[in-house]
């Protein structure tokens, strides 16, 4: 395979984002299919760029190399500009419904899309052993240094759900994935394939209006990332034999000082 000529992907990365910043769309979207061409792994997001701008198809989620690029840059201050900044507090809510809902306390957790360990803080003293999964080695090094895990692995979600043969846990949370997947069928599947009778899938996802939706199941938001429809949601959770105890709207940060609207839920399996 060709070495990428970092030189030149950057000069027309700028140019592509500068023509987006500048509202010439069309403009922009000829230029990030040359950055394509110069990169096809996608670690700077064209492709979800493009879809951003109602430019090309949506891609069923975004490219890995984008994801553990963007969330290696951030590793360092993840937790401060999250949290302090974008006022994220997912892990936290979750947490407070698990609670109010009076289920665990849980013999095994894991956590998909650990990022820094957010969520196993939150959850730490309700599970006895946890596992965390992120895509980003930046991440699940800042999440070792934690020592909130057992058991951290550098992995897509998906592919880890498809590969592992560890036994089944009975609290699986995913905060904060969603937003990077956009077609969650296979996702939901392999959750379900590990989750044991009566397990807990606490999860959060992004959201936009149905006038902008329009009947689509998902969609690429303004900020690059995936919104999903509620009735996708909820007929997803129907399909793989799980009971919404909490599925409710929040706002899930703030983006440019605009809240995000979501969804957090917490889904039991049926047993």
């Amino acid at each position: 395979m060709s070495e990428v000529d970092e030189e030149a992907l950057a000069e027309a990365y700028n140019n592509a984002l500068a023509l987006e910043k500048q509202g010439k769309h069309e403009a922009a979207a000829v230029a990030y299919q040359k950055v394509l061409e110069l990169d096809p792994a996608d670690h700077g997001g064209a492709k979800v760029r493009l879809a951003s701008m109602g430019q090309g198809s949506i891609p069923s989620k975004a490219p890995d190399a984008y994801v553990s690029t963007l969330f290696d840059q951030h590793a360092e201050v993840f937790d401060l500009v999250l949290v302090d900044q974008l006022g994220y507090s997912v892990p936290l809510l979750v947490r407070d419904r698990i609670e109010k809902l009076a289920l665990g306390p849980f013999k095994r957790l894991l956590d998909l899309g650990c990022g820094t360990g957010l969520t196993g803080e939150a959850l730490e003293d309700l599970c006895e052993t946890r596992v965390g999964v992120d895509l980003s080695e930046g991440m699940i090094e800042i999440a070792d240094e934690k020592e909130v895990y057992d058991t951290l692995y550098v992995s897509e979600v998906v592919h880890f759900l498809q590969a592992t043969t560890a036994p089944q846990w009975d609290i699986i949370c995913a905060t904060d994935v969603l937003p990077y997947v956009g077609a969650l069928e296979t996702f939901f599947s392999h959750v379900n394939k590990h989750i044991t009778d009566n397990g807990v899938f606490a999860f959060s996802s992004e959201t936009l209006g149905q006038e902008i939706l329009n009947g689509k199941d998902y969609m690429v938001g303004a900020f690059q990332r995936f919104a999903h429809s509620k009735d996708y949601l909820k007929k997803l959770l129907e399909d793989n034999g799980f009971q919404a105890l909490c599925f409710e709207d929040i706002i899930v940060r703030y983006e440019q000082g605009q809240p995000v609207p979501g969804y957090l839920i917490v889904a039991q399996s049926k047993s």
